[in-house]
């Protein structure tokens, strides 16, 4: 690679008196490449340009942006969006994601002027990542971008009361407990925050207490010099992540489930957001007691938990479901194996029957 590029760098300075301007017009130009009258691209006009097109692919992406300050026509060849595609699609496993946000979330920031893809590649070469915080009043997730999964998890109420009142010195204490398990300083990565859907009102006084949440959240970041901020409510994430920016996302939480109609990237609160007062919680513990009918022993919540997300599902026909033999076994860690039946799809049963758990 070293010596193509150095041939590159021979055959410019050669340019003037490589070919003749005939031969130079009759090169076959890809769509977008336009070539400049001026300049050349030296001994490579000799060759077809979709083919310097696939040796500037081969090069790579640090010396394809190096041949951007060669010449115009070595610019204008390298900066073909199709090339940076190319990379980003090489170098990124999340490609899908990458050109979802790119091409369909920028457009809903007026102040952001669109980007060539590369701009967008250097971009995302100086951040490569960002820390990732689900934030909820059950459970808090954190990790990295980068990953599909986050890279740990704990009980929110246990540890901070709950998060979703605005408090300054919680939403600090949240945070720093956060960067601590992580091992990294607030100051070195920007931080995407997603927020527990609360005050789902299209009210003056809702509005007031979502803008004092962000604001107390912000101040509590902006303190410890986290250099970017992006806070967004789970039920949008939830729809990007599915690369999309309008429909209807059905959100089980911790206590609640939320229906949310969200169009171009924005919750329609004047919608409505039908809430439910049956979450998870109550999916546990509605397992819990058809454990107990049973007389299947178990120590702890915990258990019945575990359960419930391994080996529990949602029936697509409940009623032919009851007549199936459904049996599987799990072993929960200090506990034993434990055997369920009907149990693993009445529980999510309840979340379109709720009088079968007695709601």
């Amino acid at each position: 690679m070293a010596m193509l590029f150095k041939k590159v760098w021979e055959s410019v300075t050669n340019r003037r008196i490589s070919c003749p301007s005939s031969h130079v017009d009759s090169v076959i130009s890809p769509p977008g490449y336009t070539k400049s009258p001026l300049s050349s691209l030296g001994a490579f006009d000799r060759l077809p340009i979709d083919v310097v097109f696939q040796i500037v692919k081969l090069v790579g992406p640090k010396d394809a942006a190096r041949l951007s300050v060669v010449c115009k026509s070595w610019r204008s060849l390298v900066s073909d969006d199709r090339l940076w595609i190319y990379f980003l699609q090489s170098y990124h496993d999340t490609w899908n994601s990458v050109f979802f946000a790119e091409t369909n979330l920028q457009k809903f920031s007026s102040h952001i002027a669109k980007s060539s893809f590369m701009r967008i590649y250097r971009q995302r070469v100086q951040v490569p990542g960002a820390v990732i915080v689900d934030g909820g009043c059950g459970y808090y997730k954190f990790g990295w971008s980068k990953y599909a999964c986050p890279s740990g998890r704990s009980a929110t109420f246990s540890e901070f009361v709950n998060i979703e009142f605005p408090s300054y010195f919680r939403f600090r204490n949240f945070f720093a407990t956060i960067y601590s398990r992580m091992h990294v300083k607030a100051s070195a990565q920007p931080i995407v925050l997603s927020l527990p859907l609360r005050n789902y009102d299209d009210t003056e006084s809702a509005r007031a207490s979502r803008r004092q949440l962000k604001e107390a959240i912000y101040t509590a970041l902006f303190d410890m010099d986290v250099p970017a901020v992006c806070a967004v409510n789970q039920a949008t994430l939830a729809l990007y992540a599915a690369h999309r920016t309008s429909g209807i996302v059905v959100n089980i939480g911790f206590q609640v489930t939320s229906v949310v109609p969200i169009l171009h990237g924005k919750v329609m609160r004047t919608l409505g957001v039908e809430v439910v007062d049956l979450g998870g919680l109550k999916l546990t513990e509605f397992l819990k007691e058809q454990m107990q009918r049973n007389n299947i022993n178990f120590r702890s919540l915990y258990t019945a938990r575990t359960l419930k997300e391994k080996l529990c599902y949602i029936a697509a026909d409940y009623e032919v479901e009851l007549s199936k033999d459904t049996p599987a076994s799990l072993e929960v860690p200090g506990e034993g194996w434990f055997t369920l039946s009907k149990e693993r799809f009445t529980t999510g049963e309840v979340l379109f029957q709720p009088h079968i758990a007695g709601v």
